[in-house]
């Protein structure tokens, strides 16, 4: 089944009833929806009022609570500490994993990244430029993942975003990205716990300060759905605002339902995420050798 996901923009008093989570204006109007059925609970308004009850409750289904700043960009989320009846098998599995499990899951996430953006350089039309990356998919090696993913990176924001490139803190459409990717970073985190994974034990990045080290490494793969979001809004545009508007931000939280292919079969991209972290924690227990990541559909 599909997960929802709510966002609440205006100003309102958020509590349970009957297990639906109720959302009460100041016109008195209320509206609601099955806590069983959400995934991410997104607040963007400083007049947003929520009770422990339904933040409990959202905890008790796995959902994630997130908040926005006053540029409407997401500043923080809340997740359950236990999402799985069998999380220490796998947090164990996960402080003890070998460098050389480590090596192999990383090659495996920067190959399948590569060649998610190399799709995405074809669905664009861009056919010279998704061979190289095509090309690259043989080469990639135990020893050489950084200097691959350094050079994928640069043809591909040569062409997706010309004269501009990709910077945190650039110009739009930037600002575009940071949100598609604090978006996505949050869906990783919230199938992570639910998988009974900890977010902060991750295969690359080690950042003692960054409490999602596993869903920066997970997600890799997972960023160019986003691109293809973005491009799609920005696409025509000559002109970028420095604030995503409603509807650019309605438009990037749809990456919850776009489609995707995993293995042999279509799924939303948050439903197959399921299947990824399930491969993730088998390949932990030594019971699968490969991560089962989404293919962009052509």
């Amino acid at each position: 089944m599909i997960k929802r996901t709510i966002y609440i923009e205006s100003p309102s008093y958020l509590y349970l009833e009957r297990k639906q989570l109720c959302a009460k204006n100041n016109e008195g109007v209320i509206r609601s929806a099955p806590v069983e059925d959400i995934a991410i609970l997104m607040m963007d308004h400083p007049q947003i009022t929520i009770t422990h009850s339904l933040v409990r409750a959202l905890q008790d289904n796995n959902a994630a609570i997130i908040s926005c700043d006053e540029k409407h960009m997401p500043y923080g989320i809340m997740l359950p500490l236990v999402g799985h009846s069998e999380q220490m098998k796998a947090q164990i599995a996960q402080t003890e994993m070998t460098l050389s499990l480590k090596t192999q899951l990383w090659t495996q996430c920067i190959a399948s990244k590569v060649n998610n953006q190399a799709l995405v350089l074809r669905k664009l039309k861009h056919i010279p430029e998704s061979r190289k990356l095509e090309g690259l998919m043989n080469k990639i090696t135990i020893n050489n993942q950084t200097e691959v993913e350094g050079y994928a990176a640069s043809v591909y924001w040569q062409v997706t975003m010309p004269g501009i490139g990709r910077d945190r803190y650039g110009e739009p459409p930037n600002n575009y990205l940071n949100y598609g990717y604090i978006l996505l970073r949050s869906m990783v985190a919230r199938a992570l716990v639910s998988a009974g994974l900890m977010p902060t034990v991750g295969i690359n990045h080690r950042n003692r300060f960054n409490p999602y080290c596993l869903a920066d490494d997970i997600m890799e793969p997972f960023r160019p759905f986003v691109d293809l979001i973005v491009w799609d809004i920005t696409k025509g545009i000559t002109e970028m605002e420095q604030f995503l508007s409603k509807d650019d931000r309605q438009a990037l939280l749809g990456i919850a339902t776009i489609d995707a292919k995993f293995g042999s079969k279509m799924r939303p991209l948050m439903v197959g995420m399921a299947e990824t972290m399930a491969s993730y924690r088998a390949c932990l227990l030594g019971e699968k050798r490969k991560i089962i990541f989404p293919l962009i559909p052509m």
